[in-house]
């Protein structure tokens, strides 16, 4: 199968990538390479082609055209919730005109489906625990809007174009490569200044919770929904709760260290806790988590710390 991975230069879609790979599809990688995305050249698998283009370019038509991609595996986006408070207008730009323009070239170059990155992030702060697919959307920063007017453009898409789709509503996602000096990501975020020997400042109390679900898992899910799910949405997280504090206890136990604590306020956008129910994932993907979170540490503290040497030695 052809399949291009947009954004499959960056922390969760070169996993994804090297897992089409992996099961013996044809990969084209699209990706800008923006430094604050986290896409690097060195995460797409040496078996994928490579183009360098922003999802928003106007030769992204001639991509489609020379490609002609049986699949879009759709994660290029401006994923900081944090930047997308500071300037809604890219985050629009990005996430919104960037996903038209991959849909409107999937139209006319007659793509069977679309398997885009949603986010948990578009429930906000939920009505009730753990979410599911029913649980009503409130998103709280511009980059959950985002994400639920996607969504609504992959309905109207199918409906009006014959373009079919499966969302997947991801809950934290964490793992090698996400970028520890990142904006986002508090695993990768502690972990770099763990290795650094830098103090870690906590938001709000770190009593609140996330449910954190390893990116090798995450690309399974992908895997899955090439073949299943049409027109679906899908929340995909492991149904575990865990604080901040938590983490960061977890992760002290991982490194053997201890860097000392600084407490800030609450981040705009962020909600108090999140837990997610894949049951309709695991029914109509055949999709479950299967690395626990101690595991996943571990792999994560490994890059992390290898990453982070490598800087300094450079």
């Amino acid at each position: 199968m052809r399949i291009m991975v947009t954004g499959g230069a960056g922390f969760i879609g070169s996993h994804i990538a090297e897992a089409f790979v992996a099961q013996g599809h044809d990969v084209l990688v699209v990706d800008n390479l923006w430094s604050q995305g986290g896409g690097r050249r060195e995460f797409v698998p040496q078996a994928c082609r490579f183009v360098h283009m922003d999802i928003r370019d106007e030769g992204l038509a001639r991509v489609f055209g020379d490609f002609r991609p049986e699949v879009v595996c759709h994660h290029a986006a401006q994923h900081s919730v944090a930047i997308s408070a500071r300037e809604p207008e890219h985050d629009a730009s990005v996430n919104v005109l960037g996903l038209l323009n991959v849909l409107r070239n999937s139209v006319r170059n007659r793509v069977a489906k679309v398997v885009f990155a949603s986010s948990g992030a578009t429930y906000g702060s939920p009505e009730r625990l753990p979410i599911d697919e029913d649980t009503p959307q409130h998103p709280l920063s511009p980059y959950a809007v985002t994400k639920l007017a996607s969504e609504g453009y992959l309905r109207f898409f199918r409906e009006e174009h014959g373009l079919d789709f499966t969302a997947l509503r991801y809950a934290n996602v964490y793992g090698p490569r996400q970028d520890p000096s990142g904006e986002a990501g508090v695993i990768s975020i502690f972990l770099g200044k763990f290795a650094r020997g830098e103090s870690v400042r906590i938001d709000w109390d770190g009593q609140q919770t996330r449910d954190y679900v390893f990116v090798e898992d995450v690309a399974r899910a992908n895997v899955c929904a090439l073949e299943a799910g049409s027109g679906g949405f899908y929340v995909i997280g492991t149904g575990v709760r865990t604080s901040v504090m938590q983490i960061y206890d977890a992760l002290c136990t991982t490194t053997g260290r201890r860097p000392p604590v600084r407490f800030g306020p609450r981040r705009p956008g962020d909600t108090r806790d999140n837990e997610f129910d894949a049951s309709l994932a695991r029914r109509e993907l055949g999709w479950t988590p299967v690395v626990g979170l101690e595991e996943g540490l571990r792999k994560t503290a490994e890059f992390v710390r290898t990453t982070v040497l490598h800087a300094q030695s450079a």
